[in-house]
């Protein structure tokens, strides 16, 4: 797998890479106690988490990022619900690693706004919604608390202005160390610090980003782990989620009407039944009325969550004020004012005007949206004279969901980018890495050579799987078909081999059976056959016909030279064997072995369906007395027109007639015979073959010397 130039990502001791996220961890959270010490309004927890997310990679920052709140929030628990923004960090942190973003000081600088709106604005938003609409309480607060009191900015605003400005100084203090500490580290001590889990020779970089990019029809195994995690995380956070908020607001809606009974029971105590009808005519002033107002205020601050406490008495005329608390936002009414019944307590009023008790019920009219209770007050008589009221405002009950939604899902996704991350790296090293591996290696397969064969069953073997389950299995199961498939493979190449020489060897003796027949010829068939392979050499070395001539058509116009003259076989032994000049109507006779031997040669291709090396037998026996300019036989063919292997046998046979000797001549000698060679070039022959083949005299002159003994017979 791995390539030259290229080195495998190692796999890193899991306990030492432990021992040094922890560190990580611990800088973190050092920083920010040291900040917190000083007083300065700084957070400084980050800056382990980005160096354990662009030396490690996405899970260790992650990792480290979470961890780093979920501690802080022994001190602080609010602390654990912006381990959100440190994952965020740190997944942005390890994308722009990757990107370059942290080898130059101005890229490294390009990061703190990236940062900063991860920190302040995402940060500052969670605050918003966890403090209920209202300024947070952490380092920001100040600042933003200043900004407010200038009138110029909502809530909001004031508390976004706050925490961006501190986080683009937090975030350029946090990136700079890093940046240096990424600077002056070798590459391979920043090697050591990847979080690795192998279960394979570990893979190059490169082959790790072409893996993530491999062309698949549908979605890649790894993307559809993905969606899977990511699908049933959400599908449980979701169900969870909705569950415990269901839960929640029940819970809440009895808690704050218990809270709201309990306040008006003990208001309800604190007053004097017999002597509220006295009230009315004695006046305010009176000092058990005031002892007793002193006290009602006393009861309604024990709960941050009463919004109103109030005593009226119910009349048909409507609720008259015995006590009305007065509040920040709003005076109470005065002692004997007459309050009309609101229209959500119409269905009550019966019970109210005798004195009933009635369940607590949510209104939303006069005074806004409220959980009231109401309270009977019995004199001594057990007649009502009173009821003792309390009023929840619904409006802060909401918002208490609002910070209880924003909680659970601020720990989620925290939560969640981490579980995603996890499964991402375990199935990536598990399952989708060995899995490519295997791929690759069965992609770089080659079946042209035994060589190319073992290599790649080496380079298979040498992955080394070890995943402990049905990956290997299927790893181990592949290895050993695909040894199998090269030795069976190898076993039909060597029959492939014996075959095609025993059929060379056939094809030899056909031609030989065929020559022996004509007593002029000698060994004319192996001559011939010589000099075709060296001219379609020659042709090759000087680049001519490229298109043409390539290694597998020189093995077939080789294997089918002997066939040239095969046609020969239907030609009469009495003019074959003719010691004198043939006659006319006999040279008829004997010109027609070319359509003779293509008839033969189209017989044996109707044998077969892949005809391979017949098709250029074919050419050589029926054209190989053709003429460049057109004069030859059987056809008349003329320049191109002619098959390429017909034109080079046209050389080789014309040479070797000419320098053997029959029974009708003496032979010409080899200089005498390239001369006619030459002066039949652009006539007889194609000037290309002829040029060259006279150019390489020496190189034919060494054929030629081999046979010479054949030659003068």
């Amino acid at each position: 797998m791995e390539k030259q130039g290229e080195r495998p990502v190692r796999n890193n001791s899991l306990l030492r890479l432990f021992v040094v996220y922890a560190l990580f961890v611990l800088i973190n959270i050092s920083l920010n106690r040291l900040m917190g010490a000083l007083g300065l309004p700084l957070y400084l927890d980050n800056i382990g988490t980005l160096l354990a997310a662009t030396l490690g990679g996405y899970l260790p920052g992650i990792v480290v990022g979470y961890c780093t709140n979920i501690i802080n929030a022994t001190v602080d628990s609010s602390n654990a619900y912006y381990a959100v923004i440190s994952v965020l960090i740190a997944v942005a942190g390890t994308f722009m690693y990757r990107r370059g973003f942290f080898k130059s000081p101005l890229k490294t600088l390009l990061t703190v706004p990236i940062f900063a709106f991860l920190g302040g604005c995402l940060g500052s938003v969670l605050t918003y919604l966890l403090s209920g609409f209202g300024m947070g309480e952490g380092i920001s607060a100040p600042f933003a608390a200043a900004l407010l009191e200038q009138g110029k900015l909502s809530v909001f605003w004031a508390q976004m202005v706050s925490d961006v400005s501190i986080d683009l100084v937090d975030k350029l203090i946090t990136v700079i160390p890093v940046f240096i500490i990424l600077k002056l580290m070798p590459e391979h001590l920043k090697e050591s610090f990847e979080l690795t889990g192998w279960r394979q020779k570990p893979m190059s970089h490169e082959e790790v980003k072409h893996s993530r990019k491999s062309d698949t029809s549908g979605f890649s195994l790894r993307t559809k782990i993905i969606v899977i995690i990511g699908v049933i995380m959400v599908v449980i956070a979701v169900v969870t989620t909705t569950i415990s908020f269901i839960l929640y607001r029940s819970f809440a809606r009895e808690q704050y009407t218990t809270i709201g009974r309990n306040v008006a029971s003990l208001a309800a105590s604190a007053i004097n039944p017999d002597r509220v009808n006295d009230y009315f005519e004695e006046g305010p002033e009176v000092k058990d009325y005031k002892d007793t107002l002193d006290q009602l205020y006393k009861i309604r601050n024990s709960s941050p969550y009463i919004e109103y406490v109030y005593v009226y008495q119910i009349r048909p005329d409507g609720c008259h004020v015995v006590f009305d608390l007065d509040t920040e936002e709003l005076a109470g009414g005065v002692l004997g004012d007459l309050v009309p019944f609101d229209e959500s307590f119409s269905d009550s009023i019966p019970d109210l005007l005798a004195g009933k008790n009635i369940e607590p019920m949510i209104t939303n009219d006069t005074y806004g949206w409220l959980l009231t209770d109401y309270e009977p007050v019995y004199d001594s008589n057990g007649e009502c004279v009173c009821y003792a009221c309390t009023d929840i405002n619904m409006q802060e009950v909401n918002h208490d969901r609002i910070r209880f939604l924003t909680k659970v899902t601020s720990l989620f996704i925290g939560f969640f980018i981490m579980i995603l991350v996890l499964g991402m790296w375990l199935s990536d090293y598990h399952l989708v890495y060995p899995i490519d591996a295997m791929t690759f290696s069965a992609q770089k397969f080659v079946y042209d050579s035994e060589e190319a064969l073992e290599t790649g069953v080496e380079r298979l073997k040498a992955l080394e799987i070890n995943t402990k389950d049905e990956i290997e299995n299927l790893y181990g199961a592949l290895s050993e078909t695909i040894g199998k498939t090269v030795a069976y493979l190898d076993e039909v190449q060597k029959k492939g081999e014996e075959i095609a020489h025993m059929q060379n060897g056939l094809i030899y003796i056909l031609a030989d059976l065929v020559e022996s027949r004509d007593k002029n010829t000698g060994d004319h068939v192996r001559k011939t056959a010589a000099y075709v392979k060296l001219i379609l050499q020659i042709l090759k070395e000087n680049g001519k016909f490229p298109d043409v001539i390539t290694d597998a058509y020189i093995e077939d116009v080789c294997n089918s030279a002997p066939l040239h003259d095969v046609g020969k076989i239907k030609v009469s032994d009495v003019i074959l064997n003719k010691p004198g000049k043939l006659t006319d109507e006999e040279f008829e006779i004997m010109k027609n072995h070319t359509l003779a031997g293509k008839e033969v040669v189209e017989s044996a291709m109707k044998l077969t369906t892949d005809p391979g090396y017949l098709k250029e037998a074919l050419n050589l026996a029926a054209y190989h007395h053709e003429k460049w300019n057109g004069k030859g036989y059987p056809c008349g063919l003329k320049g191109e027109e002619i098959p390429l292997s017909a034109r080079i046998m046209a050389v080789s046979d014309v040479f070797d007639a000419l320098v053997s000797k029959r029974s009708y001549k003496k032979p010409f000698s080899f200089e005498d015979a390239m001369k006619i060679i030459e002066e039949g070039s652009g006539t007889h022959f194609d000037p290309v073959i002829a040029d060259l083949f006279v150019q390489n005299a020496d190189r034919v002159r060494e054929i030629y010397n081999t046979h010479w003994n054949d030659s003068t017979i």
